[in-house]
This record gives C-alpha cells, structure tokens and sequence, in this order.
C-alpha cells in the first residue's frame, strides 16, 4: 500500500483527512479523530536505515496504537517493525512499501482507530 493509497483509505473509511502539524512539514501526516482529535495514525517518510534496513533511501512508514500482546507478534511479519518515534509498547509501525500485507495494514488501522475514539462512559 502506498502513501496515497493508505490516505484515499482513511477519507473513505473514516471520513477524516491528514493534517500537518508541524511548521514546514507538508510530508509527515497526522489523522484525528473529528470528535476529540487524538490521532489514530502518522504517516512519515523516514530514512529506511532507522529502522534496521541495509538500505540509504527513505521510505514512508504508518505508525498506528496497537494493542501491546499483538505487537510482539506483528514485528516477526514483513513490513513491520516497532514503533518509530512513538511508544513501542502501545505503537507499531508498517512500511509503506509494498513489504507490508494490504489487509493487515487496514486491520491495524481499525484497531488503531478504535483504540483512540471517544470512550463513552456507562452511567
């Protein structure tokens, strides 16, 4: 799954589409929830090395929340590895380069998406 394709994705399944939080950054991506803005994935484009690869060039990457007793399992499949930049205990990330089984990225999305919506307190 490519960048763009990750991103039509998210607008078709969510309804949300990616801001740019830092100042000059119009490549690294943050989507929100509309109802209370937490972020529920990053889309960044990093050199590949910082995540164990022998390779010089960059490579875009999603970072979502993930639930930490499937992370462990996540990062033995290909195109996954743990979180850069964020929490490796509750983040994961996947590369966006085609390493990375489609299906599983949506998945992870989901649960991401989940796991950082609005909780809704029983009364």
């Amino acid at each position: 799954m490519t960048r763009e394709e990750l991103k039509a994705h998210i607008f078709e399944t969510y309804g949300v589409c990616e801001d740019y939080p830092w100042e000059n950054d119009t490549v690294d991506a943050v989507f929100r929830h509309p109802e209370n803005k937490k972020w529920f994935a990053l889309i960044m484009n990093i050199p590949a090395a910082k995540l164990g690869l022998k390779n010089d060039k960059n490579i875009d990457i999603l970072n979502v929340k993930c639930d930490n007793i499937l992370i462990g399992s996540l990062i033995k499949e290909s195109g996954f590895f743990p979180a850069y930049h964020m929490s490796k205990s509750s983040w994961i990330t996947a590369a966006l380069d085609g390493s990375a089984d489609d299906e599983k990225i949506k998945w992870i999305l989901d649960m991401s998406f989940d796991m950082t919506k609005k909780k809704v307190k029983a009364k």
